[in-house]
């Protein structure tokens, strides 16, 4: 087990430092391990740059890699090839991976660990957020009065209060979802891989529906919660926006290539869908032009996470995985399994 009564004090390498996490925690931390930092830009100069620190400082134990990755990412071999084989841990503070090459980390020695739950509630406030903003055509009304045309056409809008909203992915953000909605009085369903206990089910007053059809077509709202990866990837399609009500709110704060687009505009455009709010988008930081024009979307440049309260959860999840790695043998909440060699 690796030891933090080592002589030196084993060595994490941060991409940008963990500011967020606060003075006396950081002082905590620092007094059981070092922390160097390379200030993260572009890929290229990222690439270069830990290269270099690691040349001219290393090996480290860790790396540590803050929120805001979208500049340089992926983290594959081409980014981490300098820091095998002695780092033994990467932690992230987001809470998807699919940026991540764990394969490749897991064939080197090296534990993973994202953020379970720091960006949870951040994220369903901006879910909450989109959905009032679509049911009371708020982008619409903000452009008229900016306008000078007061209320112009703006027709009466939508009251949440006895909506049914569909949740697809009732984790942490969407249990956090649940419970905010309630507030409005909101109906709550939900399609999950594994059904919740009933003591969970009831704690949320959430229903839970068997496929993701049925959920698809009881729901006046229907908001996306699920993580990216490869069964999710593509998930809400033309069939999925088929099985939707007519005139339907659709909310996506998860990841972008859960939905399909294409599908999205074109139950846009014929009324399926009567406005969609969104936080994530297929190729970001690119953004279709048909949402950035169009009155019928509330968009967001993926800030769901992005919240001082968030990035102190996150970079603190971070900072404890190692610590519990170095004192314990193992991270508090890893994504994959490293065998003791």
């Amino acid at each position: 087990m690796p030891s933090v009564n080592d002589t030196s004090k084993p060595k994490v390498l941060a991409l940008g430092y963990p500011s967020y996490a606060g003075d006396s925690f950081m002082q905590s931390f620092e007094s059981s391990f070092r922390i160097d930092v390379v200030e993260p830009t572009t890929r290229a100069r990222t690439v270069a740059d830990l290269a270099a620190k690691v040349a001219s400082s290393g090996p480290y134990d860790a790396l540590l890699v803050r929120m805001g990755i979208g500049p340089y990412e992926p983290f594959d071999k081409e980014l981490l090839q300098p820091l095998v084989p002695h780092c033994k841990i990467l932690v992230s503070a987001s809470a998807g991976y699919n940026e991540f090459d764990v394969e490749w980390m897991t064939e080197n020695g090296m534990w993973f660990c994202n953020t379970r739950s720091a960006v949870s509630e951040a994220t369903a406030d901006m879910a909450i957020f989109l959905i009032l903003s679509i049911l009371k055509d708020a982008s619409r009304a903000e452009k008229s009065a900016r306008s000078g045309l007061w209320r112009a056409d703006h027709s009466p809008t939508t009251d949440p209060s006895g909506l049914t909203l569909g949740i697809v992915g009732l984790g942490g953000i969407g249990r956090h979802l649940a419970l905010k909605a309630s507030v409005f009085n909101m109906k709550v369903k939900y399609y999950n891989r594994t059904r919740l206990d009933p003591e969970m089910e009831a704690k949320y007053s959430a229903t839970y529906c068997p496929t993701l059809h049925s959920l698809l077509s009881a729901s006046d709202v229907v908001s996306i919660n699920c993580p990216l990866n490869a069964s999710t990837t593509g998930l809400i399609s033309i069939p999925e926006f088929s099985a939707m009500k007519d005139g339907v709110f659709f909310v996506n704060t998860s990841r972008g290539p859960v939905v399909d687009e294409k599908a999205l505009i074109a139950a846009l455009e014929s009324g399926k869908v009567k406005r969609a709010g969104l936080d994530v988008f297929e190729k970001e930081p690119e953004i279709n032009s048909y949402f950035m024009n169009s009155d019928r979307c509330t968009i967001q440049p993926h800030l769901g996470g992005l919240t001082d309260g968030s990035w102190k959860k996150a970079e603190r999840e971070c900072l404890e995985n190692i610590r519990s790695l170095f004192e314990q043998g193992r991270p508090v909440a890893p994504v994959n399994e490293i065998n003791a060699k």
